[in-house]
């Protein structure tokens, strides 16, 4: 099972592939991975993720941050609830 932040990053992902209709093989092209990789990724029986490299290459291609993918306050690892700011 993947961690709520991975989760989120993917789910980031999708968003913008529905938004920019694209295709899983666009995705595969920007982050120079396999279409399949991409479909691993949206499974959630699958433990494949994204990782630094990806989102980095994303974000160039989006023109965002790599702050886009992450969320605004930190997930607890203990309760996986969001940590409110202090």
């Amino acid at each position: 099972m993947l961690h709520p932040i991975e989760q989120y990053a993917i789910d980031i992902v999708i968003k913008l592939k529905q938004t920019h209709k694209l295709r899983s093989i666009d995705i595969a092209k920007i982050i120079n991975t396999k279409s399949s990789f991409i479909g691993n990724v949206e499974n959630p029986d699958s433990p494949a993720k994204y990782n630094l490299k990806h989102i980095n290459l994303l974000a160039a291609y989006f023109e965002l941050s790599p702050q886009y993918f992450l969320p605004d306050t930190a997930f607890n690892f203990k309760t996986e609830n969001i940590v409110l700011p202090i």
